[in-house]
């Protein structure tokens, strides 16, 4: 029980946090003011001539991979020569305007950033309406950008085929979703594929949405993959993979003849380009661990079981290559790029620019740059001696030509697999009705015709068998190249 007097100073202080919190909130309710919220001050952007403009506040999205409906009907797919293809679509990139452009012209950033594209073509977009700026149409490139600035850019967009080979569903429950995902299929969007990713197809499909990666496989990489219904759920099966309290089993089919015993890997992996995805054994790399034992020999190739026990990008792949054991089809460390050894026992003599240019000039010749998922950008970055993993092209305002880095081994964790993509998405207004599939004028890449991929050039012998844990384990039958009976090309 208050004494009169003290509850005389209770009514005092409720009156004054009663009072301040109404002057507060009179105070946020003026978006001029110096008292208004970061969100309230967002949204005006003055430049030095003291002019405004309105800046739409971010949205800020859910948790999960937030893709509805509206997404999901862009466009379509069909089957092709045993392929899954995406018809054509117009998709907006957005992105607000980045410190170092501020003072710049359009036409300057785009000139110097966004290299995907001559500059030819933004400035027929511009004149086509394409280009936005705070949701305004902007026709005249030499408008300088402000602070807080809002680009959007309209896109006539296209998607690699990948195997047509359908994504099973291993297990469902209330907590976890478990597919057996086919080699060539992104798990989820980034660079060129948008569709063809295992998140639109299991949305628009199977209607599963809003999943939190637990894993990730390499594109090419086939075999278990997880998802989370939960953000609860997703945190602690990522606590369990950091822990090392999950066991993995991968199989792989490799050239020669591979020791008999159980071979034991530990050498120190480092990333030479995380915009291409390529890795090499070496001294400054991080600590790696893989275990193989062989499964079998048909005298031109090796079955292997791996059991990676940390989870480098790529780790399974280089630690076979060091070994003088590559991946059959492995299309980055099985090439003479590497040179005469390809790779073996970590004896590379180059440089790593020098190792990627090698790379991109043997697939440049083979005309399978996509398998690097690189672009003229990336090509122009080398040309002129830039790193081509610090490209200073920018994905969101043009038609992206590179991919998220990706591991194989599935230790990479993300309680939000939307903050994985290189660009956010949405949906055009402006778009909405144009014939899905139609050739735009001025899209460059409807003027190129693509012979199609065989499927089998989209397979790489690389597998995730086994998934196991405290109380889940998860598993796939042996690929049809991992078994006794199969017959090589």
């Amino acid at each position: 029980m208050l004494s009169g007097s003290r509850r005389r100073a209770a009514r005092i202080l409720v009156g004054c946090s009663s009072f301040l919190s109404c002057e507060m909130s009179l105070k946020r309710k003026d978006p001029e003011g110096e008292s208004g919220t970061a969100g309230d001050r967002r949204k005006k952007s003055r430049g030095d001539d003291g002019e405004s403009r309105y800046v739409p506040p971010p949205t800020r999205r859910r948790a999960g991979v937030s893709f509805g409906d509206d997404h999901f009907g862009e466009t379509e797919s069909y089957t092709e020569n045993g392929l899954r293809k995406v018809r054509p679509y117009y998709f907006d990139f957005e992105t607000y305007c980045k410190g170092r452009w501020v003072g710049k012209s359009l036409l300057h950033v785009f000139s110097k950033e966004f290299r995907s594209e001559p500059l030819e073509y933004y400035q027929r977009a511009a004149l086509a309406g394409r280009l936005r700026l705070n949701e305004s149409t902007v026709r005249d490139l030499s408008v300088v950008l402000k602070d807080n600035d809002f680009l959007r850019n309209t896109v006539h967009r296209h998607e690699p085929p990948v195997t047509a080979e359908p994504l099973r569903i291993l297990a469902e429950s209330g907590d976890i979703v478990v597919v057996d995902k086919p080699s060539s299929l992104p798990v989820h969007p980034c660079g060129r594929f948008r569709h063809n990713t295992v998140i639109f197809i299991l949305g628009k499909e199977h209607n599963m949405k809003e999943l939190h990666t637990i894993h990730r496989l390499d594109r090419l990489t086939s075999g278990v993959l997880m998802f989370a219904k939960t953000s609860e759920v997703s945190k602690k099966m990522a606590e369990l993979v950091r822990e090392r309290k999950v066991e993995k089993e991968y199989v792989c089919r490799v050239s020669g003849k591979f020791p008999e015993e159980t071979l034991t890997c530990e050498e120190p992996i480092l990333v030479v380009s995380y915009k291409i995805g390529v890795c090499r054994v070496h001294p400054k790399g991080k600590p790696s661990k893989t275990v193989f034992q062989r499964l079998g020999y048909n005298g031109k190739s090796s079955v292997v079981k791996c059991f990676p026990y940390t989870g480098r990008t790529h780790q399974i792949r280089v630690h076979l290559q060091y070994l003088g054991h590559p991946i059959v089809n492995d299309p980055i460390y099985n090439t003479e790029a590497w040179g005469p050894n390809r790779g073996k026992k970590g004896e590379v003599n180059m440089t790593n620019e020098e190792l990627l240019r090698t790379l991109i000039e043997e697939h440049k010749a083979k005309q399978s740059l996509d398998i690097l998922d690189v672009g003229e950008d990336d090509l122009q970055a080398l040309n002129s001696g830039q790193p081509c993993s610090q490209s200073t092209s920018e994905a969101p305002m043009a038609n992206p030509d590179g991919e998220t880095p990706t591991q194989d081994e599935g230790d990479s964790l993300s309680a939000d697999c939307g903050k994985e993509e290189v660009v956010k998405d949405d949906s055009s207004a402006e778009t909405e009705g144009k014939g899905r599939g139609l050739v735009d004028p001025l899209c460059g890449e409807c003027k190129i015709i693509r012979p199609d991929p065989s499927p089998k050039d989209l397979i790489m012998y690389l597998h995730a068998l086994r998934y196991k844990g405290e109380d889940f384990d998860y598993s796939t039958e042996l690929p049809e190249w991992a078994k006794d009976d199969w017959k090589e090309d």
